[in-house]
């Protein structure tokens, strides 16, 4: 045993290193993919981008917490320190939402209130489930007036209300999807009533965005746009934060149940 002991000084890899390869550990996938979705985002609002040692802090520029996405990324050695430069990057009256794959002391001493704990959950690419049936037609937004059309579905049906004050395609502008990211949209005839959206960052692909109107909900609308996204990069396994409520939905599909995040909301 005592061979495998550590020389004095030498450096044990911890796993959240700068040079460490994103396929590291799945985890860390998860959280790079999850930094270059903020990071996708906040160019397409035309917004700001703010980076620490173990944080980094997207600003879309709008009011919505959905807009504005902090994420720590590695295990932060000062927790007052992290949440510090977090509220400098956003400034005063912007709302946020900061995730932390790490488990967290209570951030509530520094004005963030507790969201919850939602899973990280993955799909291997060797997973085999059934395709999802649904009466929707699923298309990807492709054009200006789709996008407004996943939008609107997203507003309503996650629901986002403060950001249905919003100009139509404030939030999913084009350039949204110019890069490695693509949007659904299910349609019941010329209406849109379901979305879900898809990034591809890390060797992975993160699924985000999931929303469904009230009236088409018990149709497979939900399941159907997530596999969508899911599959959008057939080669790559498909990372999501889930809710509670929408983890069967999920592992109906295949996702499996990696471990628990935290998320706090900067009122």
């Amino acid at each position: 045993m005592s061979s495998m002991l550590p020389e004095e000084g030498e450096h044990l890899t911890a796993g959240w290193e700068e040079d460490v390869p994103p396929t590291d550990s799945l985890v860390r996938q998860a959280v790079l993919a999850h930094v270059s979705w903020a990071r996708a985002l906040t160019a397409a609002a035309r917004g700001t981008f703010a980076e620490g040692p173990d944080w980094c802090a997207g600003r879309g520029g709008g009011a919505s917490a959905l807009l504005n996405w902090a994420i720590v990324t590695s295990p932060p050695a000062d927790w007052a320190q992290t949440v510090r430069a977090v509220s400098t990057a956003y400034g005063s009256g912007v709302s946020a939402i900061v995730i932390s794959p790490f488990p967290t002391p209570d951030l509530s001493t520094h004005g963030l209130a507790l969201v919850g704990h939602p899973p990280l959950m993955f799909r291997p690419t060797s997973t085999v489930t059934p395709t999802p049936t649904t009466s929707l037609e699923v298309r990807e937004a492709e054009t200006e007036q789709h996008l407004r059309d996943a939008e609107r579905v997203l507003v309503e049906g996650y629901p986002l209300p403060d950001m249905a004050d919003l100009p139509p395609g404030d939030f999913y502008r084009p350039d949204v999807v110019a890069g490695p990211t693509r949007v659904f949209v299910g349609y019941d005839g010329d209406a849109p009533v379901a979305t879900a959206a898809a990034h591809s960052a890390a060797g992975v692909t993160v699924v985000e965005n999931v929303a469904v109107l009230a009236a088409a909900r018990g149709r497979g609308a939900g399941a159907a746009l997530t596999w969508a996204a899911t599959t959008a990069w057939p080669g790559q396994g498909a990372v999501l934060i889930a809710s509670d409520d929408g983890q069967p939905v999920y592992a109906r599909l295949g996702y499996l149940r990696i471990e628990r995040w935290t998320c706090w909301l900067r009122p």
